[in-house]
């Protein structure tokens, strides 16, 4: 709990900014599973509080959009919220990173004013931090793009402590748009798989001898 409790408290005395490239290194997509080098996006664009971001892997989901929530004072990162969309399945994927000291079995919430998420579980944790790693609804997603204010994670520390951690929606709408399309240009410009091979023609008979 106190790795929670020093992050949290430093967010809270010294403010929380939302920020698309505070730290250098970004995490991996949501889609992607982290390397030991994170891979660094070919492509960027930020709308409001939230970057989109498309990277040079072959991936069903190549975009994602991003928002960073970090202590002002350190750069520190507070949160972080990645969500991908796959074409080829109109599915979302979202990756939720909070800060180590949570209690996992509790899992995590995201909310806003027109939204409520089920209880969220966290797929795993490293020394950055644990994280939610999941398919996110379509209607979940959409439902956070009519929130008329900010929205909140709620955690739980260890020892039971709830935390709201609260993030921005301000260019959500339009970088998700732009995330889709993008996503929509890069997978659908793939070279086609090639067909499965054909089966072997039979060989020719050999004529009968003549008598």
């Amino acid at each position: 709990m106190t790795v929670m409790r020093n992050i949290l408290a430093g967010a809270l005395a010294f403010g929380l900014f939302a920020s698309s490239g505070a730290i250098a290194a970004p995490a991996a997509p949501a889609s992607a599973p982290a390397p030991g080098t994170p891979i660094q996006p070919s492509e960027t664009k930020t709308f409001g509080d939230w970057m989109v971001r498309c990277y040079p892997v072959a991936s069903p989901s190549p975009c994602d959009m991003y928002e960073l929530l970090a202590n002002k004072q350190n750069n520190q990162r507070v949160m972080s919220l990645s969500i991908a969309y796959l074409p080829s399945g109109d599915k979302h994927v979202i990756q939720v990173a909070v800060p180590l000291g949570v209690l996992i079995p509790k899992g995590l919430v995201i909310e806003s004013d027109t939204f409520t998420s089920p209880l969220l579980h966290y797929r795993r944790c490293d020394r950055g931090g644990c994280y939610v790693e999941m398919v996110f609804d379509n209607g979940a997603v959409n439902a956070l793009a009519t929130a008329t204010g900010p929205g909140k994670v709620k955690v739980v520390a260890e020892g039971g402590k709830v935390f709201e951690i609260p993030f921005s929606l301000k260019g959500y709408v339009d970088a998700h748009g732009a995330m889709v399309d993008l996503a929509r240009k890069k997978t659908s410009g793939k070279p086609a798989e090639a067909p499965a091979p054909a089966a072997p023609a039979a060989a020719p008979t050999a004529p009968a001898p003549t008598p």
